[in-house]
């Protein structure tokens, strides 16, 4: 009985499984265990997963294949610690590829990985759980959602991690972070800098690296900074580049300290400390290129406030600059370039730099690397603009022929500031001349074509500096450069715009320069620019009138008036007043359209043709105000009668030459009469001793000569039409010259004595009204008291009802003079 018990007691109960052991050849079986529901297994699956996975790349794609991913989420939240560590690990060495990554975004298994950041979690689980984090950090939408779910307190903590892995997942993943400015600002509110620093201490390199690159992006905030700068972190940087055996975390500090230099109050702070002091000796002794290029663009950044540039001036920077230019490094070079371009916002630092610099960024000019030409020719545009000083130097460093090469750089930057150095050198004669004999304005025909805008404006604001020289204008000319100025009238830049229109105004003081720009539409787009309150400006309205002042015709056309200064010359016609937007038709052009219905064309030409034999007349002087020889053959009288014109040839003004009759291929007939009316006018008129009295006289000599005085209740009688026509007809053209009407209206008779009266050196303007009216305006002085000096009067001369009658401008007799 006693036995039988016994036996009974040792066999095994009926529902226990013996344990079984398993030898797996496939990761698909592993896969297969994940839904175990023992804790053991799915350890060990766990674990064999992970070995595969560490093989690489390819052994993580055929997991990804085989659906792992989705089991070793759910094991996240696993209740077995190690169940849980060895799947945080196997998502860890899995994260580093793409298409794992991926999936992991879709699983949103961020949230998972920062529950694993807990303090009672293993140091195993924070390693690999900052591994997969950082891993997935590179995206976007990943760190939004690390940042959302409250990532950031957790990873800030385990940089304090005893674990060097930790450490360095930890900053790694918050280096990432800190590329958005959202994070930048939420790890300053969590007290990161203190943590940061403490890693500058850490034995391991990486972890070093990665905390400065960190302190780089998150000190481009000034908050961040302060901060640094009250937790003494300027020291740790300062130490970190005083020893030589932190050489490779030397170009990651001053990157640190770079950012540190834009702020005043920060650079203050490493001023009082000698920060700066022991910064630039350190620079000065370095040959490294990346930290001297670096140093560099640090002060490039720092300069751009003017407080920063005051204590650097003070703390000698400009000698470091200086030396970096004498480095045998492109990158140093434009880096060192770009800094003194920074730096002369300080009036002393560009009079130090520009005595000291300019020769050498000269010599950069002739660099076979366009960004190092570009660098060292926008140092040299900052340099010399405001600094005649400086202007000179590049001069006598004989800059102006590397310059010049400049303009045919490939950067449009290098034009640019070429452009604007030759502009700056412009402003002292002796460069002025040397620049001219380089052709500049053959130069900038190039530069005026660029479609960009900085280049556009430079060049046309350099045309506008040399276009005053007459033989510039001719060389502009004949390089071609005179259509693009025009097309530049049409950028969208106001900058481009306005310089264009001063240019254009320049030129146009230059009358065969002002005739081509007409003849390219000039004219017509300034007009439609004006019209436009946004786009026009100062320049382009001056530049129309300008251009208008060298084609009277054209100007009376369009606007309907003509100024005292405004002086008529051969070659003037009146056509009558032009529609907006319709072609203005040259003499030439007109002359080819024979008789038309259209209105008469008059036409002034006081100088006779070359080698024009005229019946009883010998060749014409080519003076306009010379005596006709058909005066002589009618006076008959001898020769002291004959020297009366020459006399009155001295008095009168000298008048611009006539260019239209000389330079077009279709000679106009010369009109003889007008000649004798302004001989006679200068012979009877000139004499008398007041300007009212050879007012009133012209008025009287040009209603003689047109027809007389008119009634006004019978103005409506004066046929003057049918004579016009008559001489249309004789003619066969419409275009009649002033002298042959016999029977003028006041459109007629006010031209004429324009014409008469400009060549007599008395001030009139002429002015068109409506319904064929026309009139002149002269200022006169009234008498006035005896030591009292009044100013001048304007009044309206009547030339058709009272022949030299004087009314004042703004009576009811004067306006109704315009409006008859």
């Amino acid at each position: 009985m006693g036995k039988k018990v016994k036996k009974e007691a040792e066999s095994p109960p009926k529902d226990v499984f013996d344990p079984l052991l398993i030898e797996s050849k496939t990761p698909a079986t592993a896969v297969l265990m994940l839904s175990s529901p023992e804790n053991e297994v799915l350890a060990k699956a766990c674990d064999a997963l992970y070995k595969f996975a560490s093989k690489g790349d390819e052994n993580k794609l055929t997991l990804l294949g085989l659906g792992a991913l989705e089991h070793l989420y759910k094991l996240l939240s696993h209740e077995d610690p190690i169940v849980r560590r060895n799947a945080v690990m196997v998502f860890g060495i899995m994260a580093s590829n793409h298409d794992v990554k991926k999936l992991l975004r879709e699983l949103d298994i961020t949230n998972s990985l920062i529950s694993q950041l807990s303090p009672e979690e293993d140091v195993v689980v924070h390693e690999f759980a900052t591994l997969c984090l950082a891993h997935m950090a590179v995206e976007y939408t990943t760190k939004v959602k690390i940042f959302e779910q409250g990532g950031l307190e957790p990873l800030i903590r385990l940089l304090g991690s005893p674990d060097p892995d930790v450490k360095k997942n930890s900053v790694e993943c918050l280096y990432l972070l800190v590329q958005d400015f959202q994070n930048r600002a939420a790890v300053r509110e969590l007290n990161v800098i203190p943590p940061l620093l403490g890693l500058l201490e850490s034995e391991y390199p990486v972890i070093q690296l990665l905390a400065l690159q960190t302190l780089e992006v998150i000190s481009k905030d000034r908050e961040t900074r302060i901060i640094l700068g009250e937790n003494k972190g300027l020291d740790f940087l300062l130490n970190i580049l005083e020893n030589n055996e932190l050489s490779d975390l030397h170009i990651e500090a001053l990157a640190v300290l770079g950012n540190c230099l834009e702020d005043v109050h920060t650079l203050q702070l490493i001023q009082l400390t000698g920060g700066i002091k022991k910064l630039l000796s350190f620079l000065e002794i370095s040959t490294v290129p990346g930290i001297q290029k670096n140093a560099a663009k640090a002060i490039t950044k720092a300069a751009f406030d003017a407080e920063i540039r005051k204590i650097l001036h003070w703390e000698e920077v400009e000698k470091f600059l200086l030396n970096l230019l004498e480095t045998n490094n492109d990158e140093v070079k434009v880096a060192a370039s770009q800094a003194i371009s920074a730096m002369c916002g300080n009036i002393d630092s560009k009079s130090v730099l520009g005595l000291q610099g300019i020769p050498q960024l000269v010599q950069l000019l002739s660099s076979n690397n366009e960004e190092v030409k570009e660098a060292a020719v926008t140092a040299l545009s900052n340099l010399t603009t405001a600094s005649p000083r400086n202007a000179s130097v590049v001069a006598e460093a004989e800059g102006i022929e590397p310059l010049m090469n400049t303009l045919n750089a490939q950067r449009d930057g290098a034009v640019a500031n070429a452009i604007a150095v030759v502009t700056n050198l412009s402003l002292q004669e002796p460069s002025r001349v040397s620049i001219q004999s380089h052709g500049i304005m053959r130069a900038l025909a190039g530069p005026l074509r660029s479609t960009n805008s900085q280049v556009q404006s430079k060049a046309a604001f350099a045309v506008a500096a040399f276009g005053c020289d007459a033989d510039a204008q001719t060389e502009l000319r004949n390089a071609g450069g005179l259509g693009p100025l025009i097309e530049l009238l049409h950028s969208k830049n106001e900058e481009v715009r306005r310089n264009a229109s001063w240019a254009l105004m320049i030129c146009a003081s230059d009358e065969l320069t002002a005739l081509e720009l007409c003849s390219l539409g000039a004219l017509d787009i300034l007009e439609e620019i004006n019209l436009s309150t946004k786009r026009k400006n100062k320049f382009s309205e001056a530049a129309l009138e300008k251009l208008l002042d060298n084609n009277l015709s054209q100007k009376y056309s369009r606007m309907g008036y003509l100024s005292s200064s405004n002086i008529i010359t051969n070659g003037f016609y009146d056509c009558g007043q032009i529609k907006h937007g319709k072609k203005f038709l040259s003499l030439e052009e007109l002359s080819k359209q024979g008789l038309t219905d259209r209105r008469a064309i008059i036409f002034i030409n006081a100088k006779p043709q070359e080698n024009v034999v005229v019946e009883k007349a010998q060749d014409v002087s080519p003076s306009l105000s010379g005596t006709s020889s058909r005066e002589k053959a009618r006076k008959g009288k001898g020769e002291k009668e004959e020297e009366k014109p020459k006399e009155v040839i001295n008095i009168t003004p000298q008048v611009q030459e006539e260019i239209n009759v000389e330079h077009s291929h279709w000679l106009p007939p010369p009109d003889f009469i007008l000649m004798d009316y302004i001989n006679d006018a200068s012979r009877t008129i000139l004499p008398l001793t007041t300007t009212r009295e050879q007012v009133v006289a012209l008025a009287q000599f040009v209603a003689d000569k047109m027809g007389g005085p008119v009634e006004i209740e019978k103005l409506h009688n004066f046929s003057w039409e049918l004579q016009i026509s008559e001489i249309e007809f004789e003619l066969k053209c419409n275009i009649v010259p002033i002298g042959k009407i016999k029977r003028g209206t006041f459109y007629h008779r006010a031209l004429l004595f324009k014409v008469i009266a400009d060549r007599m050196g008395i001030g009139c303007s002429l002015v068109r009204g409506k319904y064929n009216r026309a009139w002149n305006e002269v200022k006169l002085v009234e008498d006035s008291p005896k030591g009292l000096l009044l100013p001048p009067q304007e009044y309206v001369v009547d030339l058709m009802f009272e022949p030299g009658c004087l009314m004042k401008q703004g009576t009811a007799k004067a306006d109704q003079y315009k409006r008859i």
